[in-house]
């Protein structure tokens, strides 16, 4: 779902980035507000949790790939607030550092993935459990959430690769950025992760949501948390069991390359024929002098240190140490 820059035209990153901006600017007000400076390391570990779920790529219908997202995870924890925060870093990291997902269309994966995603996920949660108050329901909003969350970031994601051949076009009719339309996008991005990427979103948000319950329910309510070694050694596990994504072949819909799609198509959109110039420092998490399996786990690693130390200088510098857990608004 990461979408890469030239499949979206300037105009639709510029849209999608203005769209972010006050998006970004609620969020970052109620995090302030929500999450104590005791607390605020908590989203590190979250935001690492995403970063490397995102990294367990599953084989999907049609020979892509795909993978979970844990913003729903991470709303249900915390707030969806904090998973727009959480999950946004997540992705810059992502972007800058790996080359996951492009820099022009940041603000759209964030669309997609930072605000759609857990935002719908939170409210179909929230919605499903008030109405069902027992351990099964709020199993079943958990699950209900985590689905529909992501099928309609998926949703979104195809929507604005299916719109560019319809605005965007040379003078020969060919498209200048992604060359399929919405009859073509929305079924290839859907129907995998209606059949497969939905429920590995479901099946992450069940095991971490009900481990962090377990182990250390103190991360989800108001006093700092304590038990934090079994948290980590989930993120531990999740960074050695990482390579499992290697084993996913195929490209993921709308993330080939320039000559891939030229093979496919017959010709490369004038669009992409100008690549940014940004020099990634690890594209495709694969460090190079490094067995294939260790530059991905030295990726995981780095990732996830990133992503920990961010939000570890982020609660440094806040003063205060006033707030209410993000789940009780």
């Amino acid at each position: 779902m990461h979408i890469p820059d030239n499949y979206l035209s300037p105009s639709t990153c510029a849209v999608m980035a203005a769209v972010m901006v006050p998006v970004w600017a609620v969020a970052i007000k109620k995090v302030k507000k929500e999450v104590t400076k005791t607390k605020m390391p908590q989203l590190g570990i979250f935001a690492a949790l995403s970063f490397l779920m995102m990294m367990f790529n599953v084989p999907l219908p049609g020979g892509t790939t795909g993978h979970a997202v844990g913003g729903t995870l991470i709303a249900i924890l915390m707030g969806p607030s904090a998973a727009c925060i959480s999950v946004s870093v997540a992705l810059m990291v992502q972007a800058l550092l790996f080359g996951d997902g492009g820099i022009l269309s940041f603000g759209a994966n964030c669309f997609n993935m930072a605000f759609v995603l857990p935002f719908v996920g939170f409210y179909v949660y929230k919605f499903v459990k008030e109405r069902f108050a027992s351990k099964g329901g709020e199993t079943a909003a958990t699950i209900l959430g985590s689905y529909f969350g992501i099928v309609v970031a998926s949703l979104c994601a195809a929507v604005e690769f299916g719109i560019q051949p319809l605005l965007f076009t040379d003078a020969a009719g060919q498209a200048l950025y992604c060359p399929y339309g919405l009859g073509v996008s929305i079924p290839a991005m859907v129907i995998p992760h209606l059949a497969v990427a939905g429920p590995v979103e479901v099946l992450f948000t069940l095991l971490i949501v009900n481990f962090v319950k377990k182990v250390s329910p103190d991360m989800i309510e108001e006093a700092p948390a304590k038990k934090t070694k079994s948290i980590w050694g989930l993120v531990l596990a999740l960074i050695c069991l990482s390579p499992i994504g290697l084993l996913a072949s195929g490209t993921a819909w709308g993330e080939w390359g320039a000559d891939e799609l030229a093979g496919m198509t017959g010709y490369t959109p004038g669009g992409m024929k100008n690549e940014m110039g940004l020099k990634i420092l690890i594209p495709d998490y694969s460090v190079s002098g490094m067995p294939e399996v260790m530059g991905y786990i030295v990726s995981a690693v780095l990732g996830v240190a990133i992503l920990v130390i961010v939000f570890k200088l982020i609660g440094n510098v806040k003063k205060d140490d006033v707030g209410v857990p993000a789940q009780a608004k």
